[in-house]
């Protein structure tokens, strides 16, 4: 595992001085179609030596990230689960921001406990190209394809959906039966991006959960299902401004690269988002 994001450019924080917590989680227990997203984080953290600190408006690196060690994704899911959510429940105890690198998308159904531990209400925007609302898929209701079920349904977090374009019938009843707001693919191409994209109830405090297949296979094409017609890269710039507009990031998640040999584009790609991530997060 490369040792801390931006090697070579910033020394690892100490957690306790940190604004961020880069938590690394290689977890690859329900991948259904590409496999290698258990090396996903360190893909990331290795392309991130290459990034600038500059990202256009400020310096997000200068105040202070801590990539934690791994998370220990061995034995059974439900321990795994337990685990991310100590270490983000940890990084909220440090006043920092909490950034999960998957790993398969499960992850963030740790995050999302670890994150109501805070007992404050928060609402997650999922930029995927699946609903990843089904109740169960090959027989765990903690597949990769279940996890917005869970956080609707387990956890009752108000989620809001961009960028789907393959969901099966299930998700589709589903997502109509409880009024799951959402902005798909097919719908940003006809009309493009609204001004306003949240409802105005939505709650202020934002949780980011950026499954990689919601870009564009043209943007990131290392991940399980890389399903045509995504978002592109400016556009994605643009829909995270308008969401934080007058809203707060609270967390974040960047999940299911899987690295390829020969593709160090999509890594890059990855690591950019996630240094991206940090740069919309309003410091103290």
């Amino acid at each position: 595992m490369a040792s801390h994001f931006l090697a070579g450019e910033i020394q690892n924080a100490k957690p306790e001085n940190a604004t961020f917590h880069v938590i690394p989680v290689p977890l690859e227990a329900s991948v259904s179609y590409g496999a290698g997203t258990a090396a996903g984080p360190e893909g990331i953290l290795t392309a991130s030596r290459q990034l600038e600190l500059w990202d256009g408006t400020s310096v997000p690196a200068n105040f202070g990230i801590h990539t934690a060690d791994p998370v220990d994704c061995s034995g059974k899911i439900a321990k795994t689960l337990d685990r991310i959510e100590d270490a983000v429940a940890y990084a909220l105890e440090c006043e920092a921001m909490p950034l999960v690198l998957g790993g398969e998308h499960t992850v963030t159904l740790g995050a999302l406990r670890g994150m109501k531990q805070a007992r404050r209400k928060f609402g997650v925007v999922q930029f995927d190209a699946h609903a990843d609302l089904r109740d169960t898929y090959e027989g765990s209701p903690y597949s990769h394809a279940c996890v917005m079920r869970r956080a609707t349904e387990d956890l009752n977090i108000p989620v809001f959906q961009i960028g789907v374009r393959a969901l099966c019938e299930e998700e589709a009843v589903y997502r109509q039966k409880n009024e799951i707001p959402h902005l798909d693919a097919r719908q940003l191409h006809l009309k493009g991006i609204p001004t306003h994209i949240l409802p105005s109830d939505f709650p202020d405090r934002i949780y980011i959960s950026f499954d990689v297949d919601g870009l564009d296979p043209s943007v990131i094409r290392s991940t399980g299902t890389p399903v045509p017609g995504g978002l592109n890269w400016h556009n994605t710039l643009t829909l995270l401004e308008r969401i934080l507009e007058n809203r707060t990031l609270i967390g974040a998640d960047v999940v299911e690269l899987a690295p390829q040999s020969g593709d160090h584009a999509s890594d890059f790609a990855a690591a950019q988002l996630v240094y991206t991530l940090l740069g919309l997060y309003e410091t103290p």
